[in-house]
This record gives structure tokens, sequence and C-alpha cells, in this order.
């Protein structure tokens, strides 16, 4: 029997669902998920082992026109795994029309010459004429490897997507032992349920000025302590975050310590606290302290 095994860079515009479609593949919750743009800031890897292939997907940020150094660094995080990855996933939403974003995504496809699948989602908003539709303006504008109509929220025709990704995986071993489903530790994905929470209660500019940095981790008997940082860019969004007599940090920790209580099996324990840390997303050093350069070139 061949083996294959390989890395596919799922990439996309902003909120196109590329976080849900990792998860809905492996089953489990890999990634974090919002409506708000650039939720995914880091490039994560999820591993779906079978017995005649492994599938390195790699979720990355939403490619998008940045605003700070911060949306640099994503986007360049983005580039990254696809020039590394053996065929590109490129998912849109196929509510949406064709855009300045997906012709900018297009013109770097084109210039990598590999095996690009492209996955139209959200066919459980359409109507079977607009899908098809849909489909053939697409295939109008490149030549595709495949093009797969897919609901990743649903689960829809992600079976149909394995088989036809497979084929274009390269013969090889299986690079992460079977148990494995993420290449993030237990520390990141603490901090990406944090943020996770803090996306989910607040409003407008705050979720994209958020960095979490896990400042301790200890177990004391069976219970898990955590203590986190809460990292903002201006006093104004502190004061918010911690809300009035400290309702919404509260909102926020007994939303993370829930879900993280569920994900160790074990009573957790949430400190949470909020710094100022003007500007941040500006600062390249600052990008890199708190984990969000994948390059991390010292």
């Amino acid at each position: 029997m061949t083996y294959k095994s390989g890395f596919i860079a799922i990439i996309g515009r902003p909120n196109a669902g590329k976080s849900t479609l990792l998860n809905a593949l492996l089953r489990e919750k890999v990634a974090i998920m919002s409506d708000k743009p650039n939720t995914t800031r880091n490039n994560i890897a999820g591993i779906l082992t079978q017995k005649d292939a492994q599938f390195v997907f790699v979720d990355t940020p939403g490619i998008h026109k940045p605003q700070q150094q911060l949306g640099r660094v994503l986007n360049k995080n983005a580039y990254m795994a696809m020039e590394d990855c053996d065929c590109l996933a490129w998912i849109v939403d196929g509510t949406q029309p064709f855009g300045k974003g997906d012709s900018f995504i297009l013109e770097r496809i084109q210039s990598l010459h590999k095996p690009c699948f492209l996955l139209v989602n959200k066919i459980d908003h359409l109507s079977k004429e607009n899908m098809i539709k849909v489909l053939m303006d697409w295939q109008n504008k490149y030549d595709f490897h495949a093009i797969i109509p897919i609901s990743a929220l649903k689960k829809e025709n992600l079976h149909e997507l394995l088989q036809v990704l497979k084929q274009a995986l390269p013969e090889g071993m299986a690079m992460y032992p079977q148990e494995m489903i993420s290449d993030h530790d237990e520390n990141f994905q603490t901090t990406e349920i944090i943020r996770e929470k803090i996306l989910f209660v607040t409003k407008e500019e705050i979720p994209h000025s958020v960095a979490v940095v896990l400042e301790n981790r200890r177990m004391e008997g069976s219970r898990l302590h955590l203590q986190a940082m809460i990292i903002v860019d201006r006093d104004s969004q502190k004061g918010i975050l911690i809300g009035k007599q400290g309702s919404m940090i509260k909102k926020i920790r007994l939303a993370a310590q829930k879900e993280l209580k569920e994900k160790f099996g074990c009573p957790v324990d949430l400190e949470l606290y909020v710094r100022v840390e003007k500007n941040w997303r500006n600062k390249e050093q600052k990008i890199k302290e708190f984990g969000l350069d994948e390059l991390n070139d010292d």
C-alpha cells in the first residue's frame, strides 16, 4: 500500500472559514473561531492521520491589506506557509463576489506553481442554480487542480475533499506521531482560548488590539492554576476590558475557565491581568515577544 503525507496550506481572506474547516476536518477544536477578521494570527498545523495517509493542514492568518506592522507579519506568516507546503487549499466565501483581495491572492498563487484546490465554502447558503453560477465564474479565473464546493460549518463534502487532496499528496512516511493532532503546545492553546473569549465578548477595535501571554502555569494537587496577561495598546481599552466593577474581565475569565476545564479534564483556576503596551502592533520586538511572528528570525 502506498502511503502519502504532506503539508496543505489553508489560505484565504479573513473570515472565509479557514479555522472552521480545520476543526471540522479534525473533528476537534484546534483553532479558535470568531466572526472577527484576523482571529487566526499564527500558522497552526492540524494533523489528520489515516491508515494510508497523513494530512498536515496549516491554518493561516487571513490575507488582507495591512494597517499596522502586525498585519504585515500576519500576511508574512501566511506567505511562508504557502511557500513551504506541498499544495494549497484556497477557501473562498461562495456568498461573496470576487474582489480585489481575491485577485491579490490569485496573483500569489500563480507565482508559486503549486497544485491549488479551490474550496467554495458556505454552499449551505446558496441555491443549486446560484452554486452552479458561482462555480462556473471561478472556473474561468484560473486552472485549479479541482474546485470543490463545501460547507465547513455543516461538514458538507469534506470526505470528498479529503479524497481529492490525498491524490495530490506526495508519497512518503508520516511526519508526526499518530496521536498528535496539532503542532502547538498546551500553553499556546490556553492563550488562544482566552483570546477567543475576549473576541466573543468585546466589540469594535478591542479584538485587534489584544494579545495574551501565559505568565504562570502550575498544578497543585488535581487543580491547574493559570495566570495570564492580556495586552492592549490603549488605556481606554484596559478600562473596557476590565468593565464596570470588573464585570467584563470576570465574564471572560469564567468562560475561559469553563473551556479550559473541559480541555484539561481537571478544575482550573484562572487569573487574568490587563497591561497597556502602547502601539504594540507596530513594534516588531513586541510582536515577536508575544509569539506572533512565525519566522522568529532574531
